[in-house]
């Protein structure tokens, strides 16, 4: 009975809230809470300041939630110190206001900066929260969640130059969301995923409670490791575990045509990839390009390398794992780790290291309109399976469509699939990202293009998993399912839906701690965890 009358209170202050003030209200509330700690001006940005629109771009990587028919929240809080986080999460609770956190704004769907429910939302964006604390003798490293990727490379290539943190390639990309997916990089066949990787959490919970790992407890650690963070609270620093890298790697790039035998080569590729040494990371883009005689569009498929190695032992290594593909020492580079990252996003061969640290900077999949999904391969697909998608590549809306194929096994195959909630583990060849992207003119065709991938996704079916098609919650994508705007008795069965993609059985487990962490389900978005009814 107690709990029916929370959630009337709760309902009727959400009908207050609505027809009030609620920017004005944040604002009352904010300054009541916070006092004279800080100026409210200079952390908080609603519509009617001049910078408003310029901060919510300033991260948000995928311009197709950056139109002026994308619902914008009613405030950005910019928080300098966790009691501002606190505070907010006390006034979005009390004002029936919806939240989302941002760290990079890399969400494939925009959610940590956006809403499909058109509802009253206030965005935390953890931008000034991003300080990196490297601790070289015992191999961790202190990261808040505002930092990114890069940030977090450069700061330790700057201490050692054979320790290094197992995260993914993109260097703009968050820390925050990257490890609260799981996250996968050129390390994850070595030493498994990023979310594998970590030892300790801060979390600020629903209750606005500062939780480390030992007073959160091991539920809750699981959870936001790999089962989506913005769930179960908001995570303020992760402790990371540290991993030993040579001082210099190889970096491997070959390009091959349809023409060039491309087809046979990834075909093989399948047999070969998962079950090379951990040392190897190897991947494939396949793209199209225009042939270098006319205009004339061609199929490639861009085979790349990082070997925890030399050159001289990489190469007889492939020409016995894989010489149709042959590779020669012009095709290879040594440097560092951290260089071979920028290598894999294609920067040019000598780019000045701080590139990482450059936020501004244009990755691969950031800065475009775009729309992503992914699968899994557990049976390496057939010849003639790759010989129909290569015509969709040759479609229109596909000149600047990529796939990439990234090669499982190794210590993905050793790590059991509930460890973490990421549980796309042992019997995976490989995983896919489709991406298709397109310019701002082109963005009131957008359907089109969103059109051309669902396409590719719906010809994939035979050759990819089965029951459930697997889903990778990093790559997120809404064509999949979404929950119920408030979390009705119809929620849990309808995140089923998403949730077994994402997560297979870990989902149910997910759920349990979501139920005993955040019953209420104040941190909910169109695929955030439910709590049971």
């Amino acid at each position: 009975m107690f709990r029916f009358l929370l959630v009337i209170l709760f309902c009727l202050s959400w009908k207050i809230t609505t027809s009030a003030h609620p920017a004005r209200e944040l604002l009352h509330c904010l300054s009541l809470r916070l006092g004279n700690s800080s100026s409210i001006a200079e952390l908080v940005y609603t519509r009617h300041n001049s910078s408003f629109s310029s901060v919510l771009k300033s991260s948000a990587q995928n311009f197709r939630f950056t139109t002026p028919s994308t619902p914008t929240p009613l405030a950005i809080v910019t928080p300098l110190h966790a009691s501002h986080i606190q505070a907010t999460v006390y006034c979005c609770r009390k004002l029936g206001l919806q939240v989302r956190t941002r760290s990079g704004g890399h969400d494939y769907e925009g959610l940590s900066y956006t809403t499909t429910y058109k509802v009253p939302f206030v965005v935390i964006d953890l931008v000034n929260l991003r300080s990196v604390q490297v601790n070289v003798e015992k191999a961790t490293a202190w990261v808040e969640s505002g930092a990114t990727i890069g940030e977090l490379y450069y700061e330790i290539l700057l201490k050692s130059r054979t320790l290094t943190f197992p995260a993914g390639i993109a260097h703009t990309v968050g820390l925050g969301g990257h490890l609260s997916g799981g996250g996968y990089g050129s390390l994850h066949r070595k030493y498994g995923l990023a979310a594998d990787n970590v030892i300790d959490a801060r979390l600020i919970d629903v209750k606005g409670r500062i939780l480390d790992r030992k007073s959160m407890g091991e539920d809750l650690f699981w959870a936001i490791r790999g089962g989506g963070g913005a769930s179960f609270g908001i995570v303020l620093a992760w402790k990371l575990k540290l991993v030993p890298v040579p001082a210099n790697v190889t970096a491997c790039r070959v390009t091959r045509t349809l023409e060039q035998n491309a087809t046979k080569l990834v075909h093989r590729w399948q047999y070969i990839a998962h079950k090379l040494p951990k040392d190897i990371h190897m991947g494939i883009a396949i793209s199209r390009v225009p042939s270098s005689e006319d205009e004339k569009m061609m199929v490639r498929a861009s085979f790349s390398f990082v070997f925890l190695g030399s050159i001289h032992e990489l190469i007889p290594l492939m020409d016995e794992k894989f010489p149709e593909l042959g590779l020669v020492k012009a095709d290879c580079f040594e440097m560092s780790w951290a260089e071979s990252n920028l290598y894999l996003e294609r920067s040019p061969i000598g780019v000045p290291l701080e590139t990482l640290i450059d936020r501004s900077s244009k990755s691969p999949l950031s800065k475009l309109f775009f729309k992503a999904k992914s699968d899994f391969v557990k049976q390496p697909i057939p010849e003639t399976g790759f010989e129909g998608l290569w015509g969709k590549f040759h479609e229109e809306e596909a000149r600047s469509a990529v796939m990439q194929l990234v090669a499982y096994g190794g210590e993905m195959d050793e790590i059991p699939e509930t460890e973490t909630p990421f549980p796309h583990r042992a019997g995976n060849l490989y995983g896919i990202m489709y991406l298709v992207n397109w310019e701002e003119e082109e963005n009131i065709n957008s359907e089109k293009f969103m059109g051309w991938i669902r396409r590719v996704y719906n010809y994939m079916t035979p050759f990819v998993s089965k029951s459930p098609r697997e889903a990778y919650i990093n790559y997120r994508d809404l064509d999949i399912g979404t929950n119920k705007i408030n979390n009705d008795k119809g929620s849990y069965a309808q995140a089923r839906i998403w949730g077994l993609k994402y997560f297979k059985n870990n989902f149910n487990r997910l759920v349990h701690v979501k139920t005993k962490v955040d019953p209420e389900n104040f941190f909910r978005n169109e695929q955030s965890i439910p709590p049971l009814p």
